[in-house]
């Protein structure tokens, strides 16, 4: 685990990894000092801040190492323990961070909030610790220096105007029905049928005489 100690934040930073710090972890504190104090000396060298000895370190760099050391040592007496490693690194700080958690192999990297906190939102967090968060090699545990704002902090959402309805649709005029078909006249029924006169009857057969009536039986 790597905890960045900063400057004004350290403290709760601090309190914040020793609750999440597991009994078997290797701790290392980190201390960046950012490298414009360490080019500050030398941009101002022929300037009213006086030349360093040859050889020598500029009198604001040692004040720098001096106040890093000191809020190192701090932070280790308070974690009461002798098995922490305590780093102090120059440069940029957000990469000097990222460098150090790749370097030591951490599997956790505790980071203080920063940027203005009285009025939270996208700028609550500041360039150095956005840039940590998003390139870390390894988990961030970003937590608050201080007290946590309570849910009443969070903004109500905000509502656009209402959708713009269109005009209602319109409707054409009502279908034209032409007018009603025209029907032919009834269909003509000729005269009924004329049926003939019935049929005529002859006269009724004429039978003629009736035949002769056998002979008589004569015996032998």
């Amino acid at each position: 685990m790597v905890v960045w100690l900063v400057e004004g934040t350290w403290e709760g930073c601090l309190a914040a990894a020793t609750a999440a710090l597991p009994a078997d972890c290797r701790l290392s504190l980190l201390h960046v000092t950012p490298g414009d104090v360490d080019e500050l000396p030398g941009a101002a060298a022929g300037g009213l801040l006086g030349r360093a000895r040859h050889g020598g370190r500029h009198p604001y760099e040692r004040a720098a190492d001096e106040a890093a050391a000191e809020i190192l040592g701090a932070a280790a007496s308070q974690l009461g323990s002798e098995d922490v490693a305590l780093l102090n690194r120059h440069g940029r700080a957000e990469r000097e961070v990222i460098a150090t958690a790749a370097e030591v192999g951490a599997d956790l990297l505790v980071v203080a909030r920063d940027g203005d906190r009285s009025h939270l939102g996208p700028h609550s967090l500041g360039h150095a610790t956005r840039f940590v968060v998003d390139h870390a090699p390894c988990s961030v545990l970003l937590v608050w220096p201080d007290e946590a704002p309570g849910i009443d902090s969070i903004p109500p959402p905000r509502h656009g105007p209402p959708p713009r309805h269109g005009p209602p649709p319109r409707h054409g005029p009502p279908p034209r029905h032409g007018p009603p078909p025209r029907h032919g006249p009834p269909p003509r029924h000729g005269p009924p049928p004329r049926h003939g006169p019935p049929p005529r009857h002859g006269p009724p057969p004429r039978h003629g005489p009736p035949p002769p009536p056998p002979p008589p039986h004569r015996p032998r």
